[in-house]
């Protein structure tokens, strides 16, 4: 049984949320005008009424009016209205960690692009003072690669789901920091990569999969977003960075976005065009493939580093 408590205010993806379902994983705000000011509302609910819609509409996915509505099965009910205000109807005898991660995955991810922020899929550090994203495909080493920049030194601006805005019409892109925390794979860990067992806890999603709080390694503020490594695991003895020309980033951005194959379902395909178009001209962009075996972390970050090194003598 999720519990439900007085609204209070937290801030993620550069958003002010206001919940009366309480939010472990983001931090709370200490602002006492968030609340009348909150940029996102979520609400529990009932199940009965939303249920009947979506039988309606023949999928545990629809678009009604100004709502998008879906169900996970066992979990939960979410209903997103006008992109502002999140209603959450869990399922008798539903798990409410499991509630909580399709709020603040899938929900959200969805949230953003009606308020046109474009969701990637990757992590995302500070270097520099500017923000750069790891992407690529499940496994391919996103979070334990910010992990080992975090672990140099440097700020983790987002895992899983990096929130990218273009400030203005064609404006620069910028990111939002998004949750305290990390996702690593139990090898990480094993690896000693990261810190004491004890402080982690089993993600939902990934079995194989650890959170790790990171609240003090984390940027507070919007970062401009400077630009992106695609991950590939290649059959090649060597680590390898290829530059990506305009297209190919911009096929990144369209490839990378946050479950993007629910783009058409918002209707979002024009706006998920132009706006994957307008940061792809404006950030760098790299390939690094890497062999399947062999290859620490902390070797990839000085292969990055010395990238964006080099990018940077050469303007």
């Amino acid at each position: 049984m999720i519990s439900v408590a007085q609204q209070t205010e937290y801030r993620a993806f550069g958003l002010r949320i206001s919940s009366e379902i309480p939010l472990p994983e983001l931090p709370v705000s200490v602002d006492v005008e968030e609340r009348a000011n909150a940029d996102i509302v979520i609400e529990a609910g009932v199940p009965d009424r939303l249920w009947v819609q979506l039988e309606s509409a023949g999928s545990n996915f629809a678009r009604i009016d100004n709502r998008f509505l879906f169900l996970i099965p066992e979990t939960a009910f979410y209903c997103i209205e006008d992109g502002r205000k999140i209603t959450v109807s869990p399922l008798a005898g539903a798990d409410p960690e499991k509630v909580r991660v399709y709020l603040l995955g899938p929900c959200m991810d969805t949230l953003l692009m009606i308020r046109n922020t474009l969701p990637l899929h990757g992590s995302a550090v500070e270097i520099d003072g500017k923000a750069y994203a790891f992407l690529g495909d499940s496994g391919a080493g996103k979070s334990t690669l910010a992990a080992a920049f975090v672990s140099e030194g440097h700020r983790l601006i987002s895992d899983d789901v990096i929130a990218v805005t273009l400030a203005g019409d064609g404006g620069m892109p910028v990111v939002a920091p998004s949750y305290p925390q990390q996702k690593l794979w139990r090898e990480c860990l094993d690896l000693g990569m990261s810190m004491e067992r004890g402080n982690y806890r089993p993600g939902y999603r990934e079995i194989a999969k650890y959170a790790e709080p990171v609240a003090t390694r984390v940027c507070d503020g919007p970062i401009p977003f400077e630009g992106a490594f695609e991950l590939v695991k290649s059959q090649a003895e060597a680590v390898s960075v290829r530059p990506l020309p305009n297209l190919e980033r911009l096929g990144v951005m369209l490839l990378h976005t946050y479950r993007n194959r629910r783009i058409r379902r918002l209707g979002l395909e024009q706006w998920h065009f132009k706006v994957s178009e307008g940061i792809a001209k404006q950030m760098k962009g790299y390939q690094l493939n890497r062999p399947l075996e062999g290859v620490t972390a902390n070797r990839l970050v000085s292969e990055i580093i010395q990238t964006i090194r080099e990018g940077e003598e050469d303007k």
